[in-house]
């Protein structure tokens, strides 16, 4: 006979009666707690044994840890989750790449439940994905994720192993580095078991700029651009900004793009732990350095000891896209030194830089983390900075938009600072009558799993229910570029991460 239930009723009751079964303190000899994640090794080995009898969990999870961020944290978290977890189900990113792993599952699971196996089919339709890093390792999975396009894609869970832990905070998970014993996996578990889904906006970002010929930089081909960020030789032939010489990069990001002193002071940091890795293994030393690197850069005191050629007005012509789809010049104050197009509320270790404006003040609304719209927030200084720690405080609101441009002409400066979910980079700019454009668009969104303290909010309601509609729209607004050649950011064939880089890098 058979049964009215759809597999998603019966993947909703499953779920339900393991959380009631916790609730319950049920942990007994036949029923451990672990068993709820467990997934047998057959569902994750291509060409495996079929283990009769074996037991699906109620919320089967991959785990991506980067065994380099935190220090010895990452590897002890590894050494945890593999002894409570199939070996099979925890993955160390310093060894595979997660776009690898998710495709040889992926695939394994469609040809088993081509075969009539119903565990693959509930795994595949109940699996969550856990990702420790720092952001830049959960803006690498977020991106996999979005660019594979998976049957019922996981939503992610972060464990927070950075220094900002912009990511992780955003939704709940916290900022703190966390315990990496057998107590706290399981704590942290639990948390992910009792987690909402809810959707989460990503963006494109798109630079053009010409090799530069003299000055302190290298070429273009080693420039030290972030990884989320790629060559991309060609161009609609209808763009007029297709000239010979002009290399063009692409890739997103999901927290936020900056420019400015703040990105100086990150390219300061990390420029630091390059030159001495041995001095930040701490979560709280490194944080430490931090705010001891934004005064000696100047950014406390930016209006007395950097130049007018700092301010953004005098580096960049910035215009926005509004609601209506038309492009309009921004304003930008002249004592702006650094601009955050932010897309999740928490930047630097969990600010809110643009604060929650009330009512329709300004034409401003409160941001959510699915509406489509970035926020574009300015600062004078670190002094205003200092706001966000206050009640109500925020910077200076510039603008809520669909796209922004930023475009920089020869001016009174060759370089100004930029960065991306963390990873900051030294960018060149004209000497001569050429241009630098940077172009940040909508591009997709893709499925977090939030906890009760979620800072980020959804414009369709708090926590947003995994069983409505996944379908995601990833094609291009606008731009007559041809949908392949529009760069992946996560599981491109060239997003490769050369055997050289540090891990830590993403840390």
């Amino acid at each position: 006979m058979t049964s009215p239930w759809s597999l998603d009723d019966e993947l909703r009751c499953a779920s339900a009666f393991v959380a009631l079964e916790m609730a319950a303190g049920n942990s007994s000899s036949d029923f451990p707690f672990w068993k709820n994640f467990y997934i047998p090794s057959y569902l994750l080995l291509p060409d495996s044994k079929v283990e009769a009898g074996a037991r699906i969990p109620g919320c089967p999870v991959l785990v991506f840890i980067n065994s380099k961020s935190g220090g010895q944290l990452g590897g002890n978290l590894l050494v945890t989750c593999r002894a409570l977890l199939n070996k099979h189900q925890v993955f160390d990113l310093g060894l595979e790449s997660p776009e690898k792993v998710l495709s040889r599952i992926y695939m394994n699971l469609e040809k088993l439940k081509l075969e009539g196996n119903e565990a693959a089919a509930k795994i595949q339709g109940t699996l969550k994905i856990i990702v420790a890093g720092g952001d830049g390792t959960a803006g690498w999975l977020l991106g996999v994720v979005s660019d594979l396009k998976l049957p019922h894609p996981p939503a992610i869970a972060t464990v927070p192993l950075g220094t900002g832990n912009n990511l992780p905070f955003a939704f709940g998970w916290g900022k703190k580095n966390p315990g990496t014993d057998r107590q706290s996996v399981e704590a942290f578990l639990e948390q992910v078991m009792k987690a909402e889904e809810m959707k989460v906006d990503s963006w494109h970002i798109l630079m053009r700029m010409r090799a530069p010929h003299e000055g302190s930089y290298e070429p273009i081909a080693p420039l030290d651009l972030p990884h989320s960020l790629h060559a991309f030789g060609r161009v609609s032939t209808s763009d007029e900004l297709n000239k010979e010489g002009r290399h063009t990069f692409r890739g997103g990001f999901w927290n936020y793009f900056s420019l400015g002193m703040d990105a100086q002071v990150s390219y300061a940091f990390h420029s630091e732990r390059k030159l001495h890795p041995e001095k930040f293994k701490n979560q709280l030393v490194n944080q430490s350095t931090y705010m001891k690197l934004v005064g000696t850069q100047g950014w406390f005191f930016a209006s007395l000891f950097q130049s007018k050629s700092k301010n953004i007005a005098q580096l960049a012509k910035v215009t926005v896209m509004n609601r209506e789809g038309q492009w309009q010049a921004l304003h930008i104050p002249h004592s702006i030194r650094s601009i955050i197009c932010l897309n999740l509320p928490s930047f630097s270790g969990g600010l809110n830089p643009w604060g929650t404006p009330h009512g329709t003040k300004g034409g401003f609304t409160p941001p959510y983390v699915d509406d489509g719209l970035i926020e574009v927030v300015g600062f004078k200084d670190a002094w205003q900075g200092l706001l966000l720690l206050a009640p109500h405080g925020h910077g200076t609101r510039l603008a809520q938009a669909q796209r922004i441009r930023f475009e920089f002409h020869k001016g009174a400066t060759d370089h100004t600072y930029m960065r991306i979910d963390g990873e900051p980079w030294k960018q060149p700019l004209p000497t001569d009558d050429d241009s630098v454009e940077v172009e940040i668009s909508h591009l997709r969104q893709v499925k977090v799993l939030a906890t009760h303290d979620c800072k980020a909010k959804s414009i369709q309601r708090p926590m947003i229910n995994g069983n409505q509609d996944t379908q995601e729209d990833d094609s291009p607004e606008e731009e007559s570029i041809p949908e392949e050649e529009w760069r992946k950011f996560g599981a491109a064939d060239t997003f490769k991460i050369p055997d050289e880089v540090d891990m830590a890098r993403f840390s």
